[in-house]
């Protein structure tokens, strides 16, 4: 099993969503989240004042799956997030050592 970690930008949530739903991915954890890669922030203008805005606000998808879903969840995010431009985020797959249903006590892949 794999834990896959998608960092992207606010406005493609949906798309992903819809994306990882159309091959059958059943369960996703999103979380808001402020972080900055190559672009390190940007400056903005505010009541005439300029400021520095260091962290940017993305999204954080945890998606659990089967080895077998691995490369299709890989693509169906990358697609759908895709903007071409800076700042599209990163996807990081790491290994599940175990996953437990709560209300059941189910383990491994049948828990997910």
């Amino acid at each position: 099993m794999k834990l896959i970690t998608a960092v992207i930008k606010p406005f493609k949530l949906d798309d992903v969503r819809e994306a990882l739903a159309d091959i059958g991915v059943q369960g996703i954890t999103v979380t808001e989240v402020k972080g900055f890669g190559r672009q390190k922030g940007h400056t903005e203008l505010y009541r005439g004042a300029e400021y520095v805005v260091d962290f940017l606000p993305k999204i954080k998808l945890e998606i659990a799956v089967g080895q077998d879903m691995v490369d299709s969840v890989v693509e169906a995010v990358t697609k759908s997030a895709a903007t071409g431009k800076i700042g599209d985020g990163k996807i990081f797959i790491t290994s599940l050592d175990e996953v437990i249903r709560i209300r059941t006590g189910e383990t491994g892949e049948e828990a997910v």
